[in-house]
């Protein structure tokens, strides 16, 4: 199976779960707009409490596109502090086994595209690809209302897992990332968010680069025993 030509109904679901992954270096290929609505409105049939259906999407592309990047690669090069997410997307510490995961996933990355230990210069222009959008030609910026519950948080990571698998399902990749969250005031301005609404994520949406080292790169899942209780079978 080829993947990225194979149609969506030949592809099996597990294939499709099995297959999503964090990519982040992306070819210039371009996304038309309409595989964009394509992959939401397919997204779209996750479900919701009392089918509020909380999520709405930003679709940036192109000169929108590149005016985010810049001014928000500026603002993070600036490191002045004047920036913050207005949750938190870590917690204040992390202990066992979140902390040796996180340390596994990082280390890995950085191993794959060379940089050695103690290396910040490096790590922190790593980082920066963040706000690149990894040079994926299309980003997804994702708004909350402020005024729904916490139950709507759940509802939104749904909808998120059916776009980054209807991406794959598409031959396309993605990365969720939660660092665009830190600077909801500048893609307020660019992208005319109301303000009672709250950024919560983004993502990058493309056609993986296969030459990347960084999309060699393949995090390790815990086994069913290690997260799974059965009881009563």
């Amino acid at each position: 199976m080829s993947g990225n030509n194979a149609p969506t109904s030949d592809i099996p679901i597990e294939v499709v779960m099995r297959g999503r992954r964090s990519v982040r270096a992306f070819l210039p290929t371009a996304v038309s707009q309409e595989m964009v609505a394509d992959i939401l409105s397919t997204a779209a049939s996750a479900p919701s409490g009392t089918n509020t259906q909380p999520w709405q999407v930003i679709a940036v592309a192109g000169e929108v596109r590149k005016r985010l990047c810049d001014r928000v690669v500026e603002a993070f090069n600036r490191e002045q502090g004047e920036h913050q997410s207005e949750y938190d997307i870590y917690p204040a510490e992390f202990v066992e086994p979140y902390l040796t995961r996180r340390r596994r996933c990082g280390l890995a990355l950085y191993a794959a595209v060379g940089i050695s230990k103690g290396n910040t210069a490096a790590m922190r222009a790593q980082h920066t690809r963040n706000f690149t959008f990894f040079d994926a030609p299309v980003g997804l910026i994702f708004i909350l209302d402020r005024r729904m519950a916490l139950s709507s948080w759940v509802d939104y990571g749904m909808f998120l897992q059916n776009i980054m698998l209807a991406a794959r399902a598409r031959g396309l990749d993605t990365c969720a990332q939660m660092a665009w969250a830190l600077y909801p005031r500048i893609l307020g301005e660019i992208l005319a968010i109301p303000d009672q609404h709250m950024v919560l994520c983004g993502m990058a949406l493309g056609y993986a680069d296969p030459a990347a080292a960084e999309n060699s790169m393949r995090t390790e899942r815990e086994p069913v025993k290690n997260f799974t209780r059965f009881c009563g079978f």
